[in-house]
């Protein structure tokens, strides 16, 4: 008899789903933009800033190429951010963060 792994002939059909069905109705971009001038508020300060944070800016503006989208952005930094927010203790931006990685990363 052979292996399980080579009976595919009553195997049941995989059910697809279109993910970006899943974001209808969730303002992924204004909650990425909202959550930019959290990342703002912290970072436009100078003793708040650093050499990555001064880069970050840059290249939110496409001062070093093209300017990605805020959702994009977010999505590439997240760990720098939720360590931004928690090093302030800046909960709402926190609350934020949660809901934009939960709903649109």
């Amino acid at each position: 008899m052979p292996c399980s792994c080579k009976q595919k002939k009553n195997a049941p059909a995989v059910a697809t789903t279109d993910r970006y069905v899943t974001f209808d109705g969730i303002d992924c971009d204004g909650n990425a933009r909202l959550l930019m001038s959290y990342i703002r508020k912290h970072i436009d300060l100078p003793e708040k800033t650093n050499k990555f944070w001064e880069y970050f800016k840059q290249k939110a503006l496409g001062g070093n190429g093209p300017k990605p989208d805020d959702l994009f952005l977010i999505h590439s930094n997240l760990n720098q951010i939720r360590e931004l927010f928690e090093l302030y203790e800046d909960d709402e931006a926190l609350a934020l963060l949660d809901i934009v990685e939960i709903e649109c990363c």
